[in-house]
């Protein structure tokens, strides 16, 4: 009779660089669990993180200057399918925000799993990236229960922080 070997689930993070790479990172205890992998935007921060943390990185894109963000976006659309099938992932966790998005529906057409944890700085109005993915998460997290009235299945977690 064979055993099976207590396979580590892959488990990819993914969140914007700021803010919610900062909430995402309070998930460091996560990462001894899991076979983890981040990704994030590449910045001097970011590139510094990459000597302790497993990384990849996507393109910075600031929704500010439209025309040249929709090539960003597209890039990055590619660019997290090619690391979605690097990877391979189990499960997909994110703080946000349009960084994410598209890894979260990639997963889902793949079938895997998607936890969204909406910002800790939305109290009374949803994210855009919240909006989004919502419809397809398999666990989606508040950190307020405010938040609620906006995401009805929503699961309160309370603070990451």
């Amino acid at each position: 009779m064979r055993r099976k070997k207590n396979k580590q689930k892959k488990v990819l993070f993914i969140a914007s660089v700021g803010g919610h790479l900062t909430q995402l990172l309070q998930l460091k205890p996560l990462f001894q669990k899991y076979n983890y992998h981040i990704i994030t935007e590449r910045s001097v921060i970011t590139e510094a993180l990459q000597k302790e943390y497993k990384m990849s990185f996507l393109v910075y894109g600031a929704r500010n200057y439209l025309f040249r963000y929709l090539f960003k976006f597209t890039y990055n659309c590619f660019k997290s399918l090619y690391l979605f099938l690097r990877e391979k992932p189990d499960v997909i966790v994110t703080t946000g925000a349009h960084t994410a998005v598209p890894m979260c529906y990639i997963a889902k057409l793949f079938g895997k799993k998607v936890i969204f944890i909406e910002s800790f700085a939305k109290t009374t109005t949803p994210t855009i990236s919240g909006r989004l993915v919502y419809p397809i998460a398999d666990l989606f997290i508040v950190q307020w229960e405010t938040m609620k009235v906006h995401y009805p299945k929503a699961v309160h977690g309370g603070s990451i922080y």
